[in-house]
């Protein structure tokens, strides 16, 4: 394709043409000669333009020279108690303050109180009391509870809904470390966290979002301030986590990090298939039904004990099963210290009997994590990818740094598992790697996950075309008026139904018109560029938006505008099509709002094809109409004219986008 036509000798001109205004355009519905409203430049707020001000961020999307972020460093202790469906634990947190700022509050996020009575949620939960707080420590000094008359004085915390705000004896300052310490315990909702944990059938424990977490406080808004509503998912620090699990005998752990005693805690036969699977590239059934009930060791004091140790993740997450199979397998993820030699990881999947369809879920992991290795560019970097069937506690999936949780989608087909079992380990890019934060910008988690999730999908069934079943979803909601925008805060939706397609179908089918809009080449290229500048950091809207700019070399104001900040829809029709002896004059009408280039693709008599482009200028410039004109000493009548014969770009109304000679 060109974008336009040497062969047709240059006998086409787009009619009133002026002389092309910056991309980004001027203020929409102003002048009286504009048919239509113009996108208006992207405004970063005023938290991202200081950040670039000082440094920490730069406008070509870029960290900055000055970029940082904190640190949460967690030591764990938890034991379950399944009879009991409760959980207790301890924990310390080393928190480094890399900001230049003094911190004088501290702020944790408490998400099992989501579950308490009275909590703001925007959606229903059991009430099982939240989280109950026992004891807290900053600096190695007690902290109290705020209460009293007259206001509290000195070192304290309170509890307001998800959120603690701890004021701790010695602001923090910049560069200064501290150490808080804190005792807990609650019981274990059925469907807890919004679905995102709990228990099912006496068998399957899954727990996550179980122990209280820092805030993030970054260069951007300072502490993240939005509470947990049960929507809206997570932001998270990167740090080290040092697990310890307790749970009665015959109970297997896998949990976030490298299981550090698999003696200690496997029985004999089972150490062995585990240490044999995890080096094998076949499936190796390391427990099955007949080891149920001697699955482990005996333990001490009537519990086992399992340890596990991650660096570089920003959560943990575990499972607890008795009556789950475990298979196991390995998978390259490319070369990763740079010896020239792949290196690996462990794959593991957990599924109980009543899931016959996760017999090949191990597989498909495997899959999963080696195509996005290579396609992302960036390896995944832990030592094991564990999923956990958990039908009875999640309809879906829910990602967790080497962990995911999916129901058994007995009444689905092999191929919705894949997909489910591949867009739940795209997340280990993001929001794992590049970390996002997914309470305000539920997009660039979902929405980039998505997309990788249809690459993976593409590879592994050739042929298909997942990108259209994404674009069909959005287009669906966008027909009826029933979207949202994508930049809307992810818990403020305006219906369930704007929620997903904002955060899932459309941003995903934005990703692929970018890349119809500026090739593969440069899309990857641009993509690629986003996911190492911003790996082990985190990420804002116009950081993407930024890089996309600096790598295309344009100015795509235009694109993220009418894409992300509003629900203006692509309209673009063969108006129409005149033959005379002047020639053949094409009148290309733009009806939507969310301006794309036109690509006409004409096909004469003599069967061949030419394809001419309307620039996006075009409709920048306030007109609604484009007329193409071809000489009468083209070789051969159009008999054919089409709009995006490719099929790439999202046209509402694709019944007006072809015009044949009758």
């Amino acid at each position: 394709m060109s974008r336009w036509t040497p062969a047709l000798m240059a006998a086409i001109a787009l009619a009133g043409c002026a002389s092309q205004p910056p991309a980004s355009g001027p203020a929409p519905r102003m002048a009286d000669s504009l048919e239509r409203p113009i996108p208006y430049p992207v405004t970063p707020p005023a938290g991202y333009q200081r950040a670039v001000r000082t440094g920490t961020r730069t406008a070509t999307g870029a960290p900055g020279a000055r970029y940082w972020s904190n640190r949460a460093d967690y030591v764990i202790r938890a034991r379950v108690i399944p009879a009991d469906k409760r959980l207790e634990g301890s924990q310390t947190i080393t928190y480094t303050n890399n900001s230049p700022d003094t911190l004088r509050s501290l702020q944790v996020e408490l998400t099992m109180n989501h579950h308490a009575p009275g909590v703001v949620r925007n959606e229903p939960a059991e009430v099982t009391g939240g989280v109950n707080i026992t004891r807290v420590t900053v600096g190695g000094q007690p902290v109290a509870a705020a209460g009293g008359q007259g206001g509290a004085q000195g070192a304290r915390y309170a509890v307001t809904g998800t959120r603690m705000v701890i004021v701790p004896a010695a602001p923090v300052l910049p560069g200064a470390t501290t150490r808080l310490e804190m005792e807990w315990n609650f019981r274990i909702p059925k469907e807890g966290g919004g679905g995102r944990m709990g228990w099912d059938e006496d068998n399957l424990l899954f727990l996550a979002y179980f122990y209280p977490t820092m805030v993030v406080y970054d260069d951007v808004v300072g502490w993240q301030p939005d509470p947990f509503r049960g929507t809206a998912e997570f932001y998270q620090d990167f740090g080290s986590y040092d697990l310890t699990v307790e749970a009665p005998p015959q109970w297997v752990v896998m949990g976030t990090g490298a299981l550090q005693n698999p003696q200690e805690a496997l029985a004999p036969a089972v150490l062995a298939r585990y240490r044999a699977g995890i080096e094998s590239d076949s499936v190796v059934h390391v427990l099955t039904g007949a080891d149920f009930g001697r699955a482990t060791t005996a333990g001490r004091g009537g519990m086992v004990t399992w340890r596990f140790r991650a660096d570089s993740v920003r959560d943990a997450a575990f499972s607890v099963t008795r009556q789950s199979n475990w298979d196991a397998t390995r998978t390259p993820v490319g070369d990763r210290n740079g010896d020239g030699r792949p290196e690996y990881t462990a794959i593991h999947a957990f599924w109980r009997q009543s899931a016959p369809r996760w017999a090949g879920a191990a597989r498909d992991a495997a899959q999963s994590i080696r195509f996005l290795s290579g396609y992302t560019g960036v390896s995944y970097p832990w030592p094991h990818m564990t999923s956990v069937e958990g039908e009875g506690i999640i309809g879906g999936g829910m990602e967790y740094p080497m962990m995911t949780l999916i129901s058994g989608y007995n009444q689905a087909s092999d191929t919705a598992l894949y997909s489910v079992i591949a867009h739940e380990l795209a997340h280990m890019w993001v929001p794992m790697i590049v970390s996002v934060d997914e309470r305000r910008y539920g997009w660039m988690d979902e929405g980039m996950t998505t997309f990788h999730e249809a690459q993976a999908r593409r590879d592994t069934f050739p042929g298909s075309n997942p990108e259209l079943e994404d674009r069909a979803g959005y287009l669906s909601l966008a027909r009826a008026g029933g979207e949202g925008e994508v930049m809307r805060r992810t818990d403020f939706q305006y219906t369930g139904a704007a929620g997903g397609v904002a955060s899932y179908s459309k941003p995903a089918t934005n990703f692929a018109t970018l890349r119809g809009l500026l090739g593969e080449q440069t899309f990857n290229r641009a993509w690629t560029t986003f996911l190492d500048r911003w790996k082990w950091k985190h990420p804002y809207p116009w950081d993407f938006f930024n890089t996309f700019n600096e790598v295309s070399g344009e100015n795509l104001d235009w694109f993220w505008r009418s894409w992300f900040y509003e629900t203006w829809t692509l309209d673009q029709a063969v108006q129409s099509v005149t033959q005379g002896p002047g020639g053949t004059t094409i009148v290309i009408a733009d009806r939507g709002d969310a301006p794309l280039p036109a690509r006409v693709t004409l096909t004469f008599e003599n069967g061949q094809t030419q394809t001419l482009e309307v620039p996006v200028e075009e409709w920048l410039s306030g007109r609604r109409t484009a007329t193409l004109t071809l000489p009468t000493t083209s070789t051969s009548p159009v008999i054919r004219v089409e709009i995006d014969a490719e099929n790439v770009f999202p046209d509402i109304d694709r019944t007006n986008n072809v015009w044949t000679r009758g």
